[in-house]
């Protein structure tokens, strides 16, 4: 239900933000949240559902490490809201930039590729929670498969991708600066994260060495 209803928060705040609801690239990118946002979670949610459910309580979870607490809602609130508000402003309201239309195909492609790979993400980690936590209850183990072959934060590089790809889909310049600072705390968010994994997920320290970039292959 909140992947169905997400989009259509988004574009409410981007229309009010807009002051109308005349912009079609509004409207595109209601369509391709809905189809990547809610479509992909619809397959993940039959071929694992318990996943799904195991996402749907994590208000409920006592473990999650604190500085977590703090960088996941920070990430929400400026890779969604932020974005969607400045976005709006900036091309419905002010108009301070108006991005061309092949930023808009860009942008398009980018928020498809990326949550095509943080679903691919999911579909082979049953561990692909909301929150960082050693799963001890879920009996944790590295996963090495799949997009985990290629870097070990695959479900990262995913919403790196959708998230910097969202204000060019409208067409806002001003948009990238909050979707920016999202990205800075997702990279922060996963060199935490791998940290922790290094010192409390046994067999992580043999795996990063076989899969030895966090995001970028040959980079980081």
């Amino acid at each position: 239900m909140g992947t169905f209803l997400g989009p259509c928060i988004l574009c409410l705040l981007f229309f009010s933000a807009a002051g109308h609801i005349g912009i079609s690239r509004g409207w595109l990118f209601l369509i391709l949240s809905e189809i990547a946002m809610f479509g992909g979670m619809v397959v993940v949610s039959v071929i694992n559902p318990e996943l799904v459910n195991q996402r749907g309580r994590w208000k409920k979870i006592k473990d999650t490490k604190q500085w977590d607490k703090r960088i996941m809602p920070l990430f929400g609130v400026f890779a969604f809201y932020v974005v969607m508000l400045v976005a709006g402003l900036d091309v419905g309201r002010y108009r301070w930039s108006n991005l061309g239309i092949g930023f808009s195909v860009l942008g398009s492609i980018g928020y498809a590729i990326g949550h095509a790979f943080m679903y691919w993400a999911m579909l082979v980690n049953r561990h692909f929670e909301v929150t960082v936590r050693i799963q001890k209850d879920r009996n944790h183990k590295v996963i090495s498969n799949g997009p985990y072959k290629i870097v070990r934060h695959p479900g990262y590089v995913g919403a790196i991708l959708w998230t910097l790809s969202t204000p060019l889909i409208v067409g806002s310049a001003w948009g990238i600066v909050p979707a920016a600072i999202a990205v800075l705390l997702l990279i922060f968010r996963t060199w935490l994260e791998d940290r922790t994994l290094l010192k409390e997920l046994d067999g992580y320290n043999d795996y990063s060495k076989r899969t030895k970039y966090r995001l970028l292959p040959s980079i980081w």
